[in-house]
């Protein structure tokens, strides 16, 4: 008969990013004061290059915001018997929705560019220099939070990409103030404005295919699926693997499943512990279940369409 076997418990909150609460809630404490300093400056001096930082840096607190409200939504409802997998993926669908808002600022801020090319409005340089600086250090801080999370998870990560994209900005709204201190120069501030929207689109993009990606439950990426089949085939007494599944619940948590046929004189034990030792040792896949049959019980997943 078959013998099916879950390895690597679900915990409660076994995400990446359940480490990093108090980090995103101080970024979305900083963010959200010097947005608002950013918005109000703006529309008072006409700046391009400042409201769009301003409308970059609400998505920057929406996204922070999004992530942290996913992470305590995973680890405030873990696995259930109507939920089996519990809410992890709530902090994919923020890096989603992250990347949503940022491709949505990019292109307005380019909207709002081509609009003032041909006469651009005399924008006061000091204002924005001023503010500019005061945001350059709070996107440093922010940077500063959440840099080691984001090499751990997905959806911390979505909030960096946003601090790292107002970093990059307050630096280009400090240039375009100055410049515009010092020249008076009118192109400076809507040019800064571009600048500052074609610098987020590539990095929004690769955020919102990272997400995809797990949405659609394709295998991680850097795991080579036709090697595990090897390599699990190779293992003493399997004759042949099928149904074999890798894929991504949230950041941090790879997940796996197949069926293993074996010899009649097989002992499914041993071959059930050293399949369970390759994927944990050669993949970090702690979470896998895998389905021991003997050839006979394996002739019904020949039969199934998909």
């Amino acid at each position: 008969m078959g013998h099916g076997h879950g390895h690597g418990q679900l915990p409660a909150d076994g995400s990446a990013s359940g480490r990093y609460v108090g980090k995103l809630a101080l970024a979305l404490g900083i963010g959200a004061s010097f947005m608002v300093l950013e918005l109000v400056v703006g529309f008072v001096t006409g700046s391009l290059a400042l409201i769009s930082d301003g409308a970059h840096m609400f998505t920057d607190v929406f996204g922070v915001g999004m992530a942290l409200v996913a992470i305590l939504l995973a680890r405030r409802s873990g696995p259930t018997f109507t939920r089996t997998f519990g809410m992890y993926r709530a902090e994919v669908l923020a890096a989603l929705g992250n990347a949503v808002l940022l491709f949505g600022v990019a292109g307005y801020v380019l909207y709002e560019a081509i609009e003032r090319i041909g006469s651009p409005p005399a924008v006061p340089g000091l204002p924005v220099l001023l503010v500019a600086t005061a945001g350059l250090v709070a996107n440093l801080a922010s940077f500063l939070l959440l840099r080691s999370g984001a090499k751990e998870s997905l959806n911390v990560r979505g909030a960096y990409l946003e601090v790292l994209a107002d970093l990059i900005g307050s630096f280009g709204v400090l240039l375009s103030g100055a410049i515009t201190l010092l020249t008076g120069w009118r192109y400076a501030d809507p040019i800064i404005g571009v600048a500052i929207g074609f610098f987020v689109l590539p990095r929004t993009y690769v955020l919102a295919r990272r997400a995809l990606r797990i949405l659609f439950q394709h295998a991680p990426q850097g795991v080579d699926v036709a090697k595990i089949s090897a390599e699990l085939a190779a293992v003493p007494g399997v004759i042949d693997v099928h149904d074999l599944h890798v894929w991504t619940l949230t950041s941090g948590m790879e997940v796996a499943s197949a069926h293993l046929t074996i010899e009649r004189d097989a002992e499914s034990s041993d071959v059930l512990v050293a399949a369970q030792d390759l994927l944990s040792n050669g993949y970090s896949i702690e979470h896998a279940t895998l389905q021991v049959e003997p050839r006979e019980s394996a002739r019904r997943c020949e039969e199934l369409s998909w």
